[in-house]
């Protein structure tokens, strides 16, 4: 009886090799590769081969008690044909019941796993038969009951996301790693990245922004505000500094210059005396706008800048000339190389700050995270928002992309050799299995006791 119910080391060899030929046959380039890997995720191993000698121990009890009831009924058949009265009949009425309902009962759970005594009985070896429409099946039921968008807003609304993310991040602990892991990832990516690819990007992404926006009229309300609050002084009396310190150590080059540039007819001591009239009179002005703010040049530049900052603003000449600068300047290599270079930069920088523990970013980070998730803890409305986010984002991926996550169930399960699927779920469930066997041996013999009692007490 044993032999019938379970599976020999010949037949499990040959289960074997069944499934290996279905990983070979299902075809060539992709398709075959996903069967072999779907093979190999659901290959029987050494630990289903124990499960399944514990199922052969039950298959060796509930057989033994099949043939334990076949044993009693010979004896109380016997007993009874040799004329012993009574309990004989009782006796054998139960254990045939008994056999019936363990034979009823071999067959139910042998019918599952493969065709009993090798007939071919239509709805025998429902496993390996049925294996695609019953992974079809499950697909579409998990689809329908847990892949709904009722179900899973539900779900993510009892589970109060919200005021737990926020009590968790509000440790300060749980700041740390989420900070510590945040960094981790901002490292990998920026080392990931090309530097070239990134330069490239954000050089034409600057050079076309820059193109696009006209620079004229903000400029224009930039330098006017300025003016406005002075700001522009402070550069003026920079300049007025610098220039008389300069004028002061090389008076001597702007003598010469001078002289330089009189008529060749004119004597020298009169060049000499022009030049050394010019320097003093330079010298004189330039002394003055340092020491007197209400210096009428300085007077003239405020009115200067003025207008400029109104023409910048509206005259359409001036706007036009300030954008064929802006291009020249924006197309020249030099300009090009600094704007491409300043990711280099960023990127050092950013690198280092991410893993310098006390940096101000990572500080900031901890920071931010903290007294978001004291507000998640006690804030309702921002608690609802998130959840709110969380939910719609759950139903929209569930509904959306329902067919391809349950597609994955019906595919997966259909790539599963036959053989080595009835296997593996026998070693999983057989030994429960079995029980029904014992049961169905005492609870038939038990109803054919009852039987076989009632007809006797009605006169049968």
């Amino acid at each position: 009886m044993e032999r019938i119910e379970g599976i020999g080391p010949g037949e499990r060899g040959a289960g074997t090799e069944a499934g290996e030929g279905s990983g070979e046959g299902a075809g060539g380039g992709g398709a075959g590769t996903r069967r072999s890997a779907s093979l190999a995720s659901f290959s029987y191993t050494a630990a289903d081969e124990e499960k399944r000698r514990g199922v052969r121990r039950m298959k060796t009890m509930a057989s033994g008690l099949l043939l334990l009831v076949a044993l009693v009924y010979v004896l109380a058949t016997w007993a009874k044909n040799e004329g012993v009265g009574g309990w004989p009949g009782f006796v054998a009425a139960a254990a045939e019941a008994g056999m019936v309902g363990a034979l009823a009962d071999w067959f139910a759970v042998t019918a599952l796993f493969k065709r009993p005594l090798g007939l071919p009985i239509p709805h025998t070896a429902i496993i390996p038969t049925k294996k695609d429409q019953l992974g079809a099946s499950l697909g579409s039921f998990v689809g329908e009951n847990f892949l709904s968008g009722g179900v899973v807003r539900d779900r993510i609304h009892s589970l109060g996301i919200g005021g737990r993310l926020g009590a968790w991040l509000a440790e300060p602990e749980h700041a740390d790693r989420v900070t510590a892991e945040l960094s981790t990832a901002l490292r990998g990516a920026l080392t990931v990245l090309r530097d070239s690819d990134v330069q490239a990007v954000v050089g034409e992404a600057i050079t076309r922004r820059a193109n696009a926006a006209e620079i004229g009229p903000s400029l224009g309300k930039m330098l006017e505000k300025v003016v406005a609050d002075g700001g522009h002084r402070k550069v003026v009396d920079l300049v007025c500094v610098r220039a008389h310190d300069w004028l002061v150590q090389h008076g001597d080059s702007v003598m010469d210059a001078v002289q330089g540039g009189a008529p060749g007819w004119t004597p020298r001591f009169v060049d000499k005396r022009v030049g050394e009239r010019v320097y003093k009179e330079l010298l004189r002005f330039v002394t003055e706008m340092r020491d007197m703010p209400g210096h009428p040049a300085r007077g003239s530049i405020d009115t200067f800048l003025t207008d400029f900052a109104a023409d910048l603003q509206t005259d359409s000449e001036t706007r036009a000339r300030v954008e064929r600068l802006k291009s020249e300047v924006l197309g020249r290599g030099e300009v090009q190389d600094v704007i491409a270079s300043a990711w280099s930069s960023v990127r050092t920088m950013v690198i280092a700050a991410a893993e310098d523990e006390q940096s101000e970013l990572r500080l900031r980070a901890r920071a931010s995270l903290m007294s978001l998730g004291a507000r998640l803890a006690t804030d309702g409305r921002l608690q609802a928002k998130l959840e709110g986010w969380l939910e719609d984002a759950a139903v929209y991926v569930v509904t959306t992309y329902r067919t391809e996550i349950t597609s994955l169930i019906s595919d997966t399960v259909a790539g599963w050799d036959a053989d080595q699927t009835s296997k593996k779920i026998e070693a999983h469930i057989g030994r429960d299995l079995q029980f029904i066997r014992i049961n169905g041996t005492v609870v038939g013999a038990l109803a054919g006791l009852a039987i076989y009692t009632v007809s006797r007490a009605l006169g049968g």
